[in-house]
């Protein structure tokens, strides 16, 4: 119980970054934890166990999204130079704001970038937990950074509220 009670909100939290949904991320978690109590003799005495355990908590997510299918393929090119023109301006905005608007992204986007900024994750990285090629998930992640800086920039002078009402 000590276990699940110091890990259960990171794990949370990856999978609701990845569903947007308190019943699939509290579903995922408890999946997650019984993947992992299953499988916890594999582990080594000098891993983590708390990524461990969020990388199943993130990899059981994916797979319930795949089975979903509601997983993408997109290869459309972008030129870095889109991307490093919106870096231009310089924006005062809050950590709060930003999660708001990653949140607001299509699913496609919101979780390459949730996986790579967040989570920490690298492009080959997140190509195998998708099951993507490598080259897509780095179209993805422009785009979506493309997407999302256009929101923050649009955005940057308004309320929350006004965010979501839109």
């Amino acid at each position: 119980m000590q276990i699940y009670n110091l890990y259960k909100n990171m794990l949370y939290n990856a999978s609701w970054r990845i569903f947007k949904n308190k019943q699939d991320a509290e579903d995922a978690v408890h999946d997650s934890f019984i993947k992992g109590f299953q499988k916890i003799h594999q582990i080594a005495d000098d891993t983590n166990l708390g990524g461990w355990l969020k990388r199943i908590a993130i990899n059981h997510s994916l797979d319930i999204l795949r089975k979903r299918k509601r997983i993408w393929i997109d290869d459309i090119e972008i030129k870095d130079e889109e991307v490093e023109e919106l870096f231009d301006e310089e924006n005062n905005t809050s950590i709060e704001f930003i999660k708001e608007c990653i949140d607001n992204l299509d699913e496609k986007y919101r979780i390459i970038l949730i996986l790579y900024l967040i989570e920490d994750y690298n492009h080959r990285e997140i190509s195998e937990m998708l099951q993507l090629k490598e080259s897509t998930v780095r179209n993805q992640f422009r785009r979506g950074k493309i997407k999302l800086l256009k929101l923050i920039h649009k955005n940057n002078t308004h309320e929350f509220k006004e965010l979501h009402t839109r």
